[in-house]
């Protein structure tokens, strides 16, 4: 009995010296946070601006829809800024984009906030927002879809290669670097990117309150200065992040003193291809190489 009432003792004991450091923890825990917001005014309960920066080749992201899925359900955030520097991308990046920040723009107040290129699906990209700002020489513009092929079927038969191809029917694989473009095949193919320039067409016009029949003009590929686009009404007004926060203080009653928090969308395996574009650039992991198919973007001539 005697060592029965001895662990019953000992059990007690344990319990409190565990409820002690389960506490203790606790306690160090947030004055860990305390000490944060007081040395760097961090405050992860605090309400923000985010802030999505958009920057290179565009492309259907998993991993940057699930984060604007975050961004919609957070109260902390009360408006987002996209900050785009891009060419374009493919036709189905910038589709899916643009619709994850109208969902966002349903629920809170989304700006963009175009750099130095903001060519087609990069200016896909910010039509979705309720106000779009470019600077003077911001490139934008480039309303367009391009599907491009080679026909290298002289250059086979000049070096003795004949290639041979077996499909179910005469539209399969096509076009074909490996055979000759067939009108039929030219036809469904201009068929298909007439399809998506008119998509492109009529957001543009939808987004921004311009007839289909102005914007068709527009929408022969060339690109326009930001001051120019503004003068067309593709974009509201030049400026950068500091007029926007202002749209906003002014129209949507964000105060312009909440912080602006970057978000950013992390991958594995990103820091290894960090460190070797920092070393060697980004010849390397050219995002270029991975477009195929339909594409909206735009380039100089030798890009």
């Amino acid at each position: 009995m005697a060592l029965d009432a001895d662990m019953i003792v000992d059990r007690r004991r344990l319990k409190r010296r565990l409820t002690f450091w389960r506490l203790l923890a606790v306690a160090a825990v947030a004055a860990a946070v305390l000490a944060a917001v007081g040395r760097f005014g961090i405050n992860p309960f605090a309400p923000y601006v985010a802030r999505l920066n958009v920057d290179g080749i565009i492309f259907d992201d998993s991993r940057r829809d699930d984060l604007l899925t975050d961004l919609a359900d957070d109260g902390r955030v009360k408006a987002l800024l996209v900050a785009i520097d891009s060419p374009g991308g493919t036709v189905t990046g910038g589709e899916i984009l643009y619709s994850r920040l109208r969902e966002i723009a349903e629920r809170k107040p989304v700006v963009a906030v175009m750099g130095g290129t903001a060519t087609s699906a990069g200016y896909m990209t910010a039509i979705a927002a309720e106000r779009i700002f470019a600077r003077a020489a911001t490139i934008t513009g480039s309303i367009g879809v391009i599907l491009q092929t080679a026909d290298v079927t002289e250059l086979l038969e000049k070096i003795g290669i004949k290639p041979e191809t077996f499909k179910s029917g005469p539209l399969k694989a096509q076009p074909n670097p490996m055979e000759k473009t067939t009108p039929e095949a030219r036809k469904a193919t201009q068929d298909l990117v007439a399809e998506m320039h008119a998509m492109f067409v009529g957001m543009v016009a939808e987004r921004r309150a311009l007839p289909r029949e102005k914007v068709l003009e527009l929408a022969d590929g060339r690109v326009f200065s930001g001051r120019r686009a503004v003068d067309l009404g593709l974009v509201d007004a030049i400026g950068g992040e500091a007029e926007a926060r202002s749209w906003l203080a002014e129209n949507r009653e964000i105060p312009e003193d909440l912080p602006t928090k970057t978000v950013e969308v992390r991958r594995e395996r990103e820091w290894l291809k960090d460190l070797i574009e920092g070393s060697v650039g980004k010849a390397l992991f050219s995002e270029r190489l991975r477009l195929d198919g339909l594409i909206s973007v735009w380039h100089p001539v030798g890009w």
